[in-house]
């Protein structure tokens, strides 16, 4: 467990802002490498502080469970709580248990379900390995931090920064408030626009959830299956064009079309 922060003053903020640097770039080459074996995943996010006897937490762990057996990934924060409950939903059904944690002074290593686990110093970095490797997001109640991650989620959606997957918040008597809040204020002054609303959905029950990421891959499928064509025969052109204003492409760049639609859809 680490030791709280120190403030530091200016010239040590200065000294230490290269070395920084390289630390960054050390967790996401770590981060990266580790998690672009494991394939599709989904996050779950939520509170470290539900009991194992709580409703919610038996919710995790039922959606991780459902979402293991439909060879889904796990990714979670790796700490207690909802972070637990889905690691182990995960772990149980022979899934893929993957943590992504962060060096806290208050909260120890990775729980026990963790079966692959990525430490991270940064909380920039850590959301990125979130972000880049779910195709979904399921959030639970939870604080400060899971609000934190769901409206990274959002606003990444919202903006076009990220592809729109699905966002499933469950429980509609906890989120309910923070909904009224969103269309009673941040709506009615202009600041969000009522279609934002639609970048996530509201469930109360584990099948739900999995329901729902179930049917936008389906819709996925069916959009990618209609666009292959497009989307190959660009790629292809692309070196081919290059090499045609006498830039060399290497070779393990020089794709076929077949051999493009395959990689893409493994």
């Amino acid at each position: 467990m680490k030791k709280g922060l120190k403030q530091r003053d200016w010239n040590e903020i200065k000294t230490n802002d290269s070395w920084t640097i390289f630390k960054i770039m050390g967790e996401f080459v770590q981060g990266f490498e580790t998690l672009q074996r494991i394939g599709p995943c989904i996050s779950i996010y939520g509170s470290a502080r539900m009991a194992e006897d709580s409703v919610v937490y038996n919710q995790s762990r039922e959606v991780a469970r459902q979402l293991s057996e439909r060879g889904y990934g796990v990714i979670t924060g790796g700490g207690p709580g909802i972070m637990e409950a889905a690691n182990k939903g995960a772990h149980n059904a022979g899934g893929k248990s993957i943590g992504v944690g962060i060096d806290l002074p208050f909260e120890s290593n990775m729980n026990d379900y963790v079966d692959l686990g990525v430490e991270n110093r940064y909380f920039f970095t850590r959301k990125v390995m979130f972000l880049k490797y779910s195709q979904a997001f399921v959030i639970f109640p939870g604080g400060v931090g899971t609000l934190d991650e769901l409206f990274e989620a959002i606003t990444l959606a919202q903006c076009g920064h990220n592809v729109k997957y699905p966002i499933i918040l469950v429980g509609t008597k906890f989120w309910s408030g923070l909904i009224d809040w969103m269309q009673n204020t941040l709506s009615t002054n202009g600041t969000i626009s009522q279609k934002d609303f639609d970048l996530f959905r509201i469930v109360d029950t584990a099948e739900e959830a999995v329901e729902k990421i179930t049917e936008y891959q389906k819709e996925y499928r069916k959009i990618f299956t209609e666009e292959t064509n497009t989307k190959t025969d660009g790629f292809v052109l692309n070196w081919q064009y290059l090499e045609g204003c006498g830039i060399d492409v290497p070779e393990k760049y020089r794709w076929s079309k077949a051999k493009y639609v395959e990689a893409i859809k493994s």
